[in-house]
């Protein structure tokens, strides 16, 4: 970069930016970006409450129970919460500066290293391209509920994927306005659930039997794989054990940011969704990890039985105990409606991310191609051919190389949230080197850069230990899964590193402005409510 200025500057510069630019990385893309702002205000905030809550939540916390008892379940999802929260913050605030396509693989090739850009990119892409059969799978399952027939399987995986790939298509207003009937869907579900568990816990329910916390006390409020003699020890590796689910759980939090580049005033908007992120995990997931822990026993026969439908939901297991027994049903409905929008919600996002990464000349350009509509259609195709793979789960044969994906995705989501952070501490360095006042920012965290600190520290931990149960019954393809992502990474980061012959980017070399919309061009003045409707609606949303 023998191009790039490189001189000494004091923190109480003026803000530089424009005379960093260098033109190899395409950060110029204003005129090749072609996607438009339909996502209104509430579209964004019901994404952000509830968008990609799938079945991680309602069925894989019984797994959660199981693994590490209720008091361990409550602990990973507590830990895997902080680090979530950690990197949505950290992104939202890169996001509410830079709202453009590409979102934070686009920052980290600008901000951090080019290489690292593509290899955060692919990554991305990689593993939203994997979950959206996982959720389309999940949601066949949740089918079986009502239909036990295998022969139906097919088709009913044939229908869910045609309708996932068919809403992308029509473009991002029919994904936004999806998104918040499912989101409504989803919200009210789990508010039931909640409400129905602290019913049936305090005996309220037919049978009148009240629970409390006796199944933290007996049979324990920890418990463990059985992996070593030592009880103490082998309890900590319960918690360890069950830290991939809860992270499955979490994953794809980030997609309000996103969607930055598609949203009406995003700044705004981005802003008070991320805002609102702490009371959400808060609510929706630690909430409902202490429920199922009061109302289900880590040893029930019942959590045992993987069927993956509504059957094996604690919140379910607990409701049937008590002697209600239409309830199942609808519930197993509403997490139908949930796992069809998660995969709703990756194929966008892995969409839009081989999008950004072709307008920065780091995917093949023919997928910048937009509708009149600015909808990146030959990106959304291109995105979507992956969900064919839903169909190896009809064969039990390649079920258990689809199982070998769905491992895959989870701990490459790992790294993406390492990702984010690792650039926002390089984000953060450069903006203050440059003289920016981070205060200013429109979203600004207090607790930065210590937030990305936390969230680096724990991703890489999560990374190192999240097939450590592979060493004690050790299998290949054990090994393959849990490990075979650093080394992918790392091919993609020095590949790339050595072809282009990049460098890591210098605090006073960053690029803060280049192509970078203004509060002016992307804002739009938020209207007073006029009567006690919009009042609640703004609250709300």
């Amino acid at each position: 970069m023998s191009d790039i200025e490189k001189e000494k500057h004091s923190s109480d510069v003026e803000p530089r930016g424009l005379d960093f630019v260098d033109d190899r990385y395409g950060f110029d893309v204003h005129d090749t970006d072609k996607v438009q702002r339909r996502l209104q205000q509430r579209h964004v905030q019901m994404i952000a409450i509830a968008g990609t809550i799938g079945t991680g939540l309602f069925l894989g916390s019984g797994h959660a129970l199981q693994g590490a008892g209720p008091l361990g379940a409550l602990m990973a999802y507590a830990l895997v919460g902080t680090v979530a929260y950690s990197s949505l913050c950290s992104i939202g605030e890169m996001t509410t500066h830079a709202p453009i396509s590409g979102t934070f693989p686009h920052f980290a090739a600008r901000w951090v290293d080019p290489a690292f850009g593509f290899a955060v990119g692919w990554n991305y892409f990689y593993t939203n391209c994997i979950s959206t059969p996982v959720e389309v799978t999940a949601a066949t399952i949740l089918i079986t509920f009502w239909d036990s027939d295998t022969n139906h399987a097919a088709i009913y995986t044939a229908v869910i994927c045609v309708l996932v790939c068919a809403i992308n298509i029509f473009g991002v207003r029919y994904f936004g306005e999806s998104e918040f009937i499912f989101s409504l869907i989803k919200i009210t579900l789990i508010i039931s659930l909640l409400l129905a568990g602290l019913i049936i816990d305090l005996g309220g329910g037919p049978n009148h039997e009240r629970i409390g916390f006796r199944f933290w006390k007996h049979p324990g409020a920890l418990t463990g794989p059985g992996l070593v003699k030592n009880v103490n020890t082998d309890k900590f590796l319960g918690v360890l054990s069950v830290l991939i689910q809860a992270a499955f759980s979490f994953q794809g939090m980030e997609l309000v940011a996103i969607a930055a580049s598609e949203t009406k005033s995003p700044r705004r908007n981005i802003a008070k969704a991320v805002r609102r992120v702490f009371y959400r995990i808060l609510v929706f997931y630690i909430l409902g990890i202490i429920m199922i822990g009061m109302l289900v026993a880590y040893d029930d026969p019942a959590l045992l039985a993987d069927t993956g439908t509504a059957a094996q939901s604690p919140f379910v297991i607990a409701i049937e105990r008590a002697g209600v027994k239409v309830f199942p049903h609808i519930i197993n409905a509403a997490i139908f409606t949930s796992a069809f929008s998660a995969g709703n919600s990756f194929l966008f996002c892995s969409s839009r991310i081989l999008y950004g990464l072709a307008l920065r000349g780091q995917a093949p350009r023919y997928l910048t191609w937009c509708t009149k509509k600015g909808l990146p259609l030959y990106a959304v195709l291109t995105a979507a051919a992956p969900v064919a793979l839903s169909f190896m789960n009809v064969s039990a044969g390649a079920a258990t190389v689809f199982n070998w994906f769905v491992n895959l995705s989870t701990t490459a989501g790992f790294t993406s949230w390492f990702a984010i952070n690792l650039t926002y501490v390089f984000f953060h360095r450069g903006m203050k080197a440059q003289g920016f006042d981070l205060r200013k920012n429109v979203y600004n965290n207090r607790l930065q850069p210590y937030l990305a600190y936390w969230g680096i520290f724990w991703t890489v931990f999560f990374t190192l230990v999240n097939g450590f149960e592979v060493f004690f019954n050790f299998t290949a393809a054990g090994f393959f899964t849990s490990y075979i992502n650093i080394p992918v990474f790392a091919i993609l980061y020095f590949g790339y590193k050595i072809v282009k012959r990049t460098q890591v980017w210098k605090p006073h070399e960053m690029d803060f402005v280049t192509g970078i919309p203004s509060v002016e061009e992307t804002e739009i003045p938020e209207e007073p409510p006029t009567n006690i409707w919009q009042k609640i609606g703004r609250f709300l949303f």
